[in-house]
């Protein structure tokens, strides 16, 4: 069901101008309308659902072989040497409509790897815990 307020949903429907590179039945994927770099492509779900633990397991397969497809279309379109794939549940993510981003990447091109500071774990014992709660949680 869309969301009356939701920019994705309306580009789905057709409503917002959009450049839309692929659709079917159950997605559709177009361009970032500010793209990290040209071709930046975003796909979604036609159906609203905000974050990857709301998407039907059913619906993941189709959802992710059309973000693999397009993880080689958008470098052989774009001549890049390949992608930046990524989602964001909840924090950072701009629009509460599930997308992932597709971004061509080619090395030396300015975009430095994760956007935030990394971390080390203080041993090994530390890590094979938090190893353990995450087994845990599953």
């Amino acid at each position: 069901m869309p969301a009356d307020d939701c920019v994705f949903c309306r580009i789905v429907a057709g409503e917002l101008p959009a450049a839309i590179v692929f659709a079917d039945d159950d997605h559709v994927a177009f361009l970032d309308a500010r793209p990290l770099f040209e071709g930046h492509t975003l796909v979604v779900p036609r159906t609203h659902v905000e974050t990857l633990a709301d998407l039907p397991p059913a619906r993941l397969e189709p959802f992710f072989a059309l973000v693999q497809r397009l993880s080689v279309a958008v470098p052989d379109a774009m001549g890049s040497a390949g992608t930046f794939v990524a989602m964001n549940n909840v924090v950072s993510q701009s629009v509460p409509h599930l997308h992932c981003h597709v971004v061509p990447r080619n090395f030396k091109d300015g975009l430095r790897g994760f956007f935030w500071p990394r971390t080390k774990y203080a041993d090994d014992a530390a890590r094979d815990a938090v190893a353990a709660r995450i087994a845990d949680a599953l």
